[in-house]
């Protein structure tokens, strides 16, 4: 690992934005600045949108069409290769907020000590310190204020090795929302990389719900599609895809997302989205023994 002079990792920042909320990005970008320890490179992309006015030492891109979630950070990520040098990119929501201002130096000295630490999720927790069952990723989102390690780890606040990243890949662009980051978690599982979750890395984010966005149900039923036929044992496609089908329908969503859900399922079924390679059966052994296997 390059590092700092002090040998602590050097920290690069990604934040996408639609340039709707400049107020609650002006804040966050205060909070990344407040952040104790050796100054940070940041990149704010603008997806498809004029980015409004931003700190000096802030480089602003402004990309010609919103490339979605996971393709706008691998522009972000791309950038932050040309400026060199960096060895962990911390990626956050444009409405969140670091209410700690030791958060950069946790994550130095994680990735610091552990050299096969591969990815740092952040805890999401709401203006009044709760954090949401979806935001734990943990079966059943038990345990929100309890490190360990995990499977899969949160979009809005998470530190990402470089080096994963250059071994394993950029995020799936094809995705463009929904369960991109267990795409990238599997593969680095699989490459033999750690995950944690960290309940001690916050990110201050409010309360919302998933399905606020208009392509929540038909992108969630594609992806999930793509990712079983991406990365699991054929044998495992089928009960994962079972899984999540009989999931769905027990959370009674309404009419009108459940017929976008099936019509995403569907598309993922009829489309490709290679390439197809699948995990090893030591990496299905991983997840179940840290209570997830690929079938839920």
């Amino acid at each position: 690992m390059k590092g700092t002079g002090n040998g602590m990792p050097k920290i690069g920042v990604v934040v996408l934005t639609m340039g709707d909320r400049p107020a609650e990005l002006g804040a966050l970008l205060a909070s990344v600045a407040a952040q104790e320890g050796d100054p940070v490179s940041v990149v704010v992309l603008g997806q498809g949108v004029k980015l409004p006015g931003l700190p000096d030492a802030v480089e602003g891109v402004e990309l010609p069409e919103n490339l979605g979630i996971p393709g706008g950070r691998n522009a972000g990520v791309a950038r932050l290769r040309e400026q060199g040098g960096v060895d962990v990119v911390v990626v956050l929501d444009d409405d969140g907020l670091l209410p700690r201002t030791d958060t950069f130096q946790l994550i130095r000295e994680a990735f610091a000590s552990r050299p096969h630490l591969g990815i740092a999720g952040f805890r999401i927790a709401d203006e009044t310190g709760a954090s949401q069952r979806r935001h734990v990723p943990r079966p059943g989102g038990r345990n929100p204020l309890v490190s360990g390690p995990v499977t899969t780890f949160l979009g809005g606040g998470h530190a990402i090795r470089m080096a994963v990243i250059d071994q394993v890949g950029d995020f799936p662009a094809e995705f463009f929302y929904a369960h991109e980051e267990t795409d990238f978690a599997w593969r680095a599982l699989d490459a033999g990389w750690e995950i944690d979750y960290r309940a001690d890395m916050v990110l201050q984010h409010p309360r919302t719900a998933a399905s606020r966005h208009a392509v929540y149900y038909r992108n969630t039923g594609r992806n999930r599609v793509w990712l079983a036929k991406r990365h699991l044992p054929a044998v495992l496609v089928p009960v994962y895809l079972g899984t999540w089908a009989a999931y769905t329908l027990a959370q009674r969503p309404p009419l009108s997302g459940l017929a976008a859900w099936w019509a995403g399922f569907f598309e993922g079924v009829r489309v490709p989205c290679p390439p197809r390679r699948p995990m090893r059966w030591r990496t299905v052994w991983q997840m179940t023994r840290l209570g997830r296997p690929p079938v839920i």
